[in-house]
C-alpha cells in the first residue's frame, strides 16, 4: 500500500524492566518508535529510533510482531516491533519529541503504557 505510513520501534528489556517513553506532543506513555526514512529498513529505523528517543544504543533481538492502525491524519500505519537489548547506558536527553524516560516492570507498563497494543506486546514477551 503506497500511502501507508511505515515506522519501527523496540520493546528495550534490561534487568527486568522495559524502557517506556512520554510525549508530550500527546501527552502519552509508549515505546520508543518512529517513521522509516527513504529507503531505511525496518530493522535499521527501529535501532535509530530507539537510539534517539532514549539515548541507548541495542542490538535486536526477536521480532516481536506489528500493529496497525490510523494515524492522527487518518493514513493507514504499521508498526514492527522488535526485542531489544541496550549494549550501554547511553545518556537520555530529553527533547520535544520525549522529555521523559521511565524504566518499568513488565507488570507496571500494564498501567503506565497509554496504548492497548503498547501494553499487548509486553504482556506477550517471552519469559526472561
Amino acid at each position: 500500500m503506497a500511502d501507508e505510513v511505515r515506522a519501527a520501534g523496540g520493546v528495550v528489556e534490561r534487568d527486568g524492566r522495559v524502557a517506556v517513553v512520554h510525549r508530550p506532543k500527546y501527552d502519552d506513555w509508549s515505546l520508543p518508535k518512529g517513521k522509516l526514512e527513504d529507503d531505511e529498513s525496518f530493522e535499521a529505523a527501529a535501532l535509530r529510533e530507539v537510539r534517539e528517543e532514549t539515548g541507548l544504543a541495542c542490538t535486536l533481538g526477536a521480532e516481536l510482531g506489528s500493529t496497525r492502525y490510523r494515524d492522527p491524519k487518518g493514513r493507514p500505519k504499521v508498526v514492527r516491533y522488535w526485542h531489544m537489548a541496550p549494549e550501554d547506558d547511553g545518556p537520555f536527553e530529553p527533547s520535544r519529541e520525549v522529555d521523559a524516560l521511565r524504566w518499568v516492570t513488565r507488570a507496571e507498563a500494564q498501567d503506565v503504557l497509554t496504548y492497548a497494543h503498547d501494553r499487548e506486546l509486553v504482556r506477550d514477551l517471552p519469559s526472561p
